[in-house]
């Protein structure tokens, strides 16, 4: 497998994830959505609004944006499901068609990335890589903050299983034919 192509589905088993994740706690109440909880951030709406905002730092320098640490200016700009749904939706979609037009001989294109005080160079592999692992970890801790009843979020690759994702997929608008096609 080619490394763009990995790329291609990490974007869209990130979008899968904050799709299933945010569907679901769609049917929580306001309350329980701020409800404060044991996590890195106190609440559901504060972990996931961070994972918003941290998407919109890195993909924005991915487009070759100056946003830098503007983004975190409003550290919960989504107060409820619905609209952080949205923009997560959104943010999801510009890093799935970054990722798509990626090729293997641009992984070690140098990204630059601003940080206020000064611009770090970091490479897209490894760009993305800290983005895909910034996001799971979060997620796996607004996971935790559910409990048991939270839905499965690691069952994205599971050969066999296609059928068990297509209507979420469906909702995501693409198939799982699109997860794999080499791009040329």
């Amino acid at each position: 497998m080619s490394g763009a192509l990995l790329m291609r589905a990490q974007a869209r088993n990130n979008a899968w994830a904050n799709h299933r994740l945010l569907n679901f706690c769609a049917g929580l109440s306001q309350a329980e959505f701020e409800q404060q909880r044991m996590g890195f951030f106190p609440s559901l709406r504060a972990t996931l609004n961070h994972i918003l905002i941290i998407d919109h730092f890195y993909v924005d320098a991915l487009e070759g944006g100056t946003l830098g640490p503007a983004a975190w200016a409003d550290r919960e700009p989504c107060r409820d499901v619905a609209s952080l749904q949205a923009a997560q939706s959104a943010v999801d979609d510009r890093l799935i068609a970054w990722c798509e037009a990626l090729r293997d001989e641009e992984m070690g294109r140098i990204i630059e990335v601003q940080r206020g005080h000064r611009v770090q160079r970091e490479r897209v592999d490894r760009l993305l890589l800290h983005l895909f692992q910034h996001q799971i970890h979060h997620r796996g801790q607004a996971h935790a903050m559910l409990g048991r009843a939270a839905p499965q979020l690691d069952e994205f690759y599971c050969w066999g299983e296609a059928h068990l994702r297509a209507p979420e997929f469906a909702a995501l608008g693409w198939s799982e034919d699109d997860l794999w096609a080499e791009r040329r």
